[in-house]
């Protein structure tokens, strides 16, 4: 796949996924949540779920795993998703056509 696949997944997922998200909560999960609440005491239990998300979106950034995981199956990276082109395209390499090296050095 390709960074025009990614950015049509990312749009696709966008769209599914709506406003609100509903959520199954496992045993471990609702006490983790149900500690954070109480310690955090927000306004409203969804935002430690975006929050939770925040985090976990910076912390894959960070370590690379989002790259690794968007190298393997888009071959690109965060940074080239942001940016809208491969490094490829950024640096020109696509700019000239292969050279038939049998042909090189004729003359």
């Amino acid at each position: 796949m390709t960074l025009d696949h990614l950015n049509t997944d990312v749009t696709d997922a966008y769209s599914d996924l709506g406003e609100e998200l509903d959520v199954s909560l496992d045993r471990e999960t609702r006490n983790e949540l149900a500690l954070l609440v109480s310690a955090y005491d927000p306004d409203d239990p969804d935002e430690l779920v975006r929050r939770a998300v925040h985090e976990l979106f910076q912390r894959a950034v960070e370590t690379g795993n989002l790259d690794f995981h968007l190298r393997s199956t888009y071959d690109c990276t965060y940074d080239e998703y942001l940016s809208g082109m491969t490094y490829a395209e950024m640096t020109g390499q696509n700019q000239y056509p292969d050279l038939d090296d049998d042909r090189r050095y004729q003359f």
